[in-house]
């Protein structure tokens, strides 16, 4: 019986005395991983202290719905002119940790918008009125959307990041010549187009289809990216990801809820993405006045349904 016992004996001495260096080989296991990601990071936040722009501090009042989902106010910061600054894109982007959504609203940059403090205008006049913080007011009370955070983008940024999801380019089927106000010239039919090109292909708007078909390309580039960002390679990259848009976008977004969404998004597989385009079809029709020139006046509570529709399906 003690012959039987004792071989048991040995092999759990075995795995005893080994129990130390499995323990040592995860600790310095972990120290790598935490290594590479610091790494990685500083490497991204270097990559835009080189070619980035100097942050300018806002006071933004966000409020947090508490229900697993995030609002986060997405905007393409345009040139500066005289010394103030406009936004050239406006989007909201709905993040749903608990069913794994994405929805992004596009705000046509025109409609024209009651601005809290002061008088109708176009509603991205708000944001060189403002800044983000009066131009969440202002979607809020014509839109009637909640907003917690803004994060903006800055041109070189997004090129930035696009050249590192996808060294080789991004997927995209380009419908037709483009090159006016655009700085780069694109041909038609498909290609692989770089962080640049990828910018001016989504800026484009010198067609019959105007801002409604750079609205629709801007969402078409947000689809192309997302494909490239849930490939295993990009999972890698995500922390230097995290320090580039730290460094290049313009956020109230901490490093940890920044590297948080990033996460979730490569590697849970958060892969259903929904968009609308507002204001909605039917709800709008062109105007024009002095003070603001041409504008879409829209039907609010029209826009506000389907806006509620949307981001509750």
């Amino acid at each position: 019986m003690s012959e039987g016992i004792t071989p048991r004996r040995k092999r759990k001495k075995i795995r005893l005395k080994k129990l130390p260096f499995v323990i040592l080989g995860l600790v310095l296991l972990l120290i790598l991983v935490v290594v590479f990601i610091k790494s990685s990071y500083n490497s991204g936040l270097d990559l835009a202290a080189k070619h980035g722009q100097k942050h300018v501090n806002y006071d933004f009042n966000g409020v947090s719905n508490k229900d697993g989902k995030s609002n986060v106010l997405i905007l393409g910061q345009d040139r500066m002119i005289d010394g103030s600054a406009r936004t050239d894109s406006i989007m909201i982007a709905q993040y749903d940790f608990l069913n794994k959504k994405v929805k992004i609203i596009s705000v046509m940059r025109d409609i024209y918008a009651e601005i809290p403090g002061y008088r109708n205008y176009k509603i991205n006049t708000a944001y060189t009125l403002g800044g983000p913080d009066l131009l969440r007011k202002t979607i809020e009370k014509n839109l009637g959307v909640p907003i917690e955070h803004y994060a903006i983008i800055d041109f070189k940024g997004f090129e930035a990041m696009v050249d590192e999801i996808s060294p080789s380019g991004v997927p995209v089927n380009v419908e037709k010549d483009m090159s006016e106000n655009i700085d780069v010239s694109l041909k038609k039919g498909q290609h692989n187009l770089n962080g640049k090109e990828l910018l001016g292909y989504a800026r484009f708007r010198h067609d019959e289809e105007g801002d409604f078909g750079r609205v629709r390309r801007q969402q078409q580039v947000i689809s192309a990216l997302k494909q490239e960002m849930v490939s295993l390679p990009v999972l890698f990259k995500t922390p230097k990801l995290a320090g580039i848009a730290r460094g290049y976008v313009n956020t109230d977004l901490k490093d940890g809820e920044i590297f948080r969404m990033g996460t979730s998004f490569v590697i849970r597989g958060d892969k259903k993405q929904s968009t609308l385009t507002v204001p909605v079809k039917g709800s709008f029709q062109q105007a024009s006045y002095p003070e603001a020139g041409s504008v879409l006046e829209i039907d609010k509570e029209m826009n506000k349904k389907a806006i509620q529709k949307f981001l509750n399906e």
